[in-house]
């Protein structure tokens, strides 16, 4: 079985960490925009605190991903680099 990604793991909880304040707040009748910024800010401080982990593994396979020594390889990239050539050579040519 294939585990979840971390950053699909961060992102779901970081929404349930800004939309479980904001429903509780929201049930006991507090203003809407006041319930938002209250939310907003419990769910920065929480994922700030509890979520350090998660985020430096996310950070750190973001940067793995930008700065990969060997470009990721697919299979029909020459084909589709000789079609562009090919549609482009075609456009400057005059007839």
């Amino acid at each position: 079985m294939k585990s979840v990604p971390v950053w699909i793991w961060y992102t779901a909880i970081r929404v349930v960490l800004f939309a479980a304040p904001l429903a509780v707040l929201l049930i006991a009748g507090v203003n809407v925009w006041l319930s938002t910024a209250v939310a907003a800010l419990f769910g920065l401080s929480a994922s700030l605190i509890f979520l350090r982990k998660p985020r430096n593994a996310m950070s750190h396979d973001l940067y793995e991903a930008r700065h990969r020594e060997k470009p990721l390889v697919r299979e029909d990239d020459a084909e589709e680099d000789a079609a562009v050539d090919a549609a482009t050579d075609g456009a400057r040519k005059p007839e």
